[in-house]
């Protein structure tokens, strides 16, 4: 694919680089859609939030702990595949898919009140990353529906609503007395209130995709395409990082803090300020560029995963000042890679190209949740983060590529 068809995919700058909205339909579907996703996305993170109290009622050791995160990202992983080779998120209207999905989510997480032990527990959080795998992709396909203008800032909007329903469990498990069964109770309550306030409230927009049909072959032609090919490597290079940094800093600050209710208001913050961050990337991505607005982006993260182990034998404060800027940056770059898909990928197959970036991203977080802890144990916090470097050097790597390609550019 030459270079001079890939930027007329990216459509005429004052339609994509800019930022800005439609009108204000837009606008307001734009944020009953946020607000969907923040009360959707809250059973990501529901069992990991409690980790402290299974871990003493379970007699949970690492690994089973490790395995009550991973097993969501396993059970996306399988969730979005399977949506991408069977192309549903083209196939059927985005607002039906997550319903379903929200639905699906809110019953498996329930399961995890009954369970007796991490057995019942994992298998259920397989089911929750499965459901939530018609949750999310769909709904960033569904966002760009209403924008072209501004769309980088849009899809910034909505992943800062995942970011911020990510968040929240821990905020729950720190004003419900750190009681388990409820954090559960209200997450599963509020991720189906948010898949019918979707399906109610979210028509698709003026800037449909056109139609598609089932073809088993457009999940490997994905990456046939160089632009979401580049798009995508720095995607899970971000991905490396960012739900081992999630997963695990519960504990981490918990070690420093060593206050259960202090750490879990300190990770909904450290994590919530990511929600900030998916904004303003998305308002650098428009206005500057997506290559270079996610290289930034990676290049403090990185910095933030070198230092903050060493910062913690200062004192906690500055462990939560360097956290929140972590938090900031470590997913202020997501959703400009997902538009840059919107933007470079076959429009009739938009829904199939992010479900597969996102099934390969989130494989990627598997073994970076499932080490961290064991890294801990051979090196302490000190350095145990460092391990997540990598990533988002790598992906820094190829958005430079991206950049001199002249793609992503307003």
């Amino acid at each position: 694919m030459d270079r001079g068809y890939l930027r007329r995919r990216l459509g005429d700058a004052d339609q994509v680089g800019r930022v800005g909205f439609a009108d204000a339909a837009g606008l307001r579907t734009l944020a009953l859609l946020a607000a969907a996703i923040v009360l959707s996305m809250t059973t990501w993170f529901s069992a990991t939030a409690v980790v402290p109290q299974l871990r003493a009622e379970w007699d949970l050791g690492n690994t089973a702990a490790a395995w009550l995160t991973i097993a969501v990202q396993v059970g996306f992983v399988a969730g979005a595949l399977a949506g991408s080779a069977l192309s549903v998120g083209d196939v059927f209207p985005p607002r039906f898919v997550i319903l379903a999905g929200a639905l699906g989510a809110a019953a498996a997480n329930l399961v995890l009140v009954a369970a007796d032990g991490p057995e019942v527990g994992i298998a259920a959080r397989v089911a929750t990353g499965f459901f939530l795998a018609g949750v999310y992709p769909p709904a960033l396909k569904l966002a760009s529906t209403w924008f072209r203008r501004g769309r980088g800032t849009a899809l910034g909007i909505v992943v800062g609503a995942l970011t911020l329903g990510s968040a929240i469990p821990h905020l729950v498990n720190g004003l419900g007395g750190l009681d388990w069964q409820l954090v559960v109770w209200v997450t599963s309550a509020l991720t189906a209130a948010g898949g019918v306030l979707v399906f109610f409230g979210v028509p698709e927009g003026p800037y449909s995709f056109p139609s598609a049909r089932f073809d088993p072959r457009q999940a490997g032609l994905v990456l046939r395409n160089r632009g979401v090919r580049l798009a995508s490597l720095g995607y899970f290079g971000h991905m490396w990082e960012l739900y081992a940094m999630w997963a695990w800093f519960l504990v981490f600050f918990a070690a420093v803090a060593t206050d259960g209710k202090a750490a879990a208001y300190a990770t909904f913050a450290v994590i919530g300020a990511g929600a900030v961050g998916c904004w303003v990337g998305g308002v650098l991505g428009d206005r500057w560029g997506r290559p270079e607005t996610t290289a930034l982006m990676m290049a403090v993260s990185a910095a933030c995963a070198l230092g903050i182990g060493l910062v913690a034998e200062v004192s906690a404060a500055l462990v939560l000042a360097l956290g929140l800027v972590w938090g900031f940056a470590v997913v202020a770059d997501s959703a400009q890679f997902s538009t840059l898909v919107t933007e470079l990928a076959e429009q009739a197959y938009v829904g199939t190209a992010l479900g597969f970036q996102m099934a390969v991203g989130f494989a990627l977080t598997v073994p970076t949740i499932w080490l961290l802890p064991f890294l801990e144990d051979e090196v302490g916090w000190r350095w145990a983060f460092v391990f997540l470097v990598p990533g988002p050097v790598l992906g820094i790597l190829a958005m430079l590529r991206l950049r001199r390609l002249g793609l992503g550019v307003p």
